[in-house]
């Protein structure tokens, strides 16, 4: 997973994963979700989505934009839905993947600070405090 990560920031310059996605020619869209469904990842005809929910802060949307990035680098076969549940994250390891992914993508290019805690770091990278118990 970090190879292809490393490969990717490289490849575009960016951890970007909005411009990560376009230069892969993932077409994102956007969609109003109901409650528990963040986004989505599927191939249709040799096209691949991300369909993210709108009405979702920039940063979740920045952050379900990686994880549907992840579903497209790990799990390419496989159509994804992001949903939340009580637990949130014990949704399998396909989920638990591409959680990782994210977090990883999104923290690739930032240094820790002297003395800056994990959660500080983890704050300043966009990471939401519901993925700083990721075991990775």
């Amino acid at each position: 997973m970090e190879e292809i990560i490393r490969k990717l920031v490289r490849k575009f310059k960016t951890n970007d994963p909005f411009v990560i996605a376009k230069g892969l020619n993932i077409i994102i869209r956007y969609a109003e979700f109901g409650p528990g469904t963040r986004g989505f990842y599927y191939r249709r005809l040799r096209r691949r989505f991300i369909v993210i929910d709108s009405c979702l802060p920039e940063e979740w949307q920045r952050v379900v934009c990686a994880h549907e990035l992840g579903h497209d680098r790990l799990h390419s076969g496989l159509s994804q839905f992001w949903i939340d549940e009580h637990t949130f994250f014990n949704t399998g390891k396909f989920e638990r993947q591409a959680n990782i992914f994210a977090v990883k993508l999104l923290t690739q290019l930032a240094e820790h600070e002297p003395g800056e805690t994990e959660e500080s770091y983890l704050l300043r990278c966009g990471i939401p405090k519901q993925l700083h118990n990721l075991e990775m």
